[in-house]
């Protein structure tokens, strides 16, 4: 005789007998990030509400689903077969979704960049990918804070680094050199005749966003240059960066590839013949998930074949 469940005052009856969708989405985020907190920013929640989720998923199903360790999370096995079904199940339901809001809606793609980028590097190239490929729309997300990158709803990112990154597949753009570089009438009042005079000047540098940028005491440890006492003024923009010392306050660290256009257009010039090789290279990075859709292809691999 086969036995009938029981549906106790106040439980509801689910369709698929399946716990409450939102613990299920605050499970499988925390577990593909390992971690409540970068959860929680994905989910724009709090972290103490992910981890309410999980323990009522845990409740439900009777066993735990993470290790917690000191400022760690680890699957159980069941949290791992859990998280992997999930997993599954989610990308199949975003490519369905995704190929049925597209039928008979513009052709679209989304990219992430971090500001320097997008304003120096990809817009002065992007009329001839337009020109190409006139059906297909970008949608730009522009951001110099890293984790606002991680978005799961882009399509593509560039990013800066060594070309590992947790869930994403990565493809090289390209290498790069640092170079000082500093406005005409800056240098002009300034007397750089070695890259030892740049360790008395006002240095601008860029901390704090993404610690794989190269600071002034790196280039110029590299260079065999003095690199205590520096007079540092810190940003936390490239750009801004780049603005400040257009304007005259100081000296800045080049990437050759971003600041190309501005040595162009003598809005700044190169203050010493010494450079680096940049330690780490620009990448176009994408889900490890599904597959990437039509657009998103064509796309990297526009980007992956701009010769300069």
């Amino acid at each position: 005789m086969r036995a009938e469940s029981v549906l106790l005052p106040g439980m509801v009856r689910r369709h698929y007998d399946l716990p409450s969708l939102n613990a299920l989405a605050a499970f499988e985020a925390a577990a593909r990030h390992a971690s409540l907190t970068r959860a929680a920013e994905e989910l724009n929640v709090t972290p103490g509400a992910v981890s309410k989720q999980v323990k009522a998923l845990e409740d439900e199903i009777g066993r735990p689903l993470f290790l917690r360790l000191h400022r760690a999370l680890e699957l159980t096995p069941e949290g791992h077969a859990v998280f992997q079904s999930l997993k599954d199940a989610f990308e199949r339901v975003s490519g369905t979704i995704r190929q049925v809001g597209l039928r008979g809606s513009p052709r679209s793609v989304s990219i992430g960049t971090t500001m320097a980028f997008a304003q120096l590097w990809l817009m002065p190239r992007l009329g001839d990918f337009w020109t190409a490929h006139q059906d297909i729309v970008i949608d730009h997300v522009i951001s110099d804070r890293t984790h606002e990158l991680r978005r799961t709803d882009l399509d593509l990112r560039v990013r800066y680094g060594d070309g590992a990154w947790p869930e994403e597949r990565s493809a090289p753009l390209f290498g790069d050199r640092i170079i000082a570089v500093a406005s005409p009438e800056f240098l002009a009042r300034h007397k750089v005749k070695t890259v030892q005079d740049l360790s008395g000047l006002p240095l601008l540098s860029v901390e704090g966003v993404d610690w794989t940028w190269t600071t002034w005491a790196d280039f110029l440890r590299e260079t065999g240059a003095p690199h205590r006492k520096l007079s540092v003024r810190r940003f936390n923009s490239y750009v801004i960066a780049l603005q400040a010392a257009q304007a005259g306050q100081g000296v800045a660290l080049g990437w050759v590839s971003l600041v190309k256009p501005l040595i162009a257009r003598r809005l700044l010039v190169q203050a010493s013949p010494v450079s680096i090789t940049a330690p780490q290279s620009f990448y176009v990075t994408w889900p490890a998930g599904p597959p990437l859709k039509q657009e998103a292809e064509v796309l990297r691999d526009w980007l992956l074949s701009v010769n300069d």
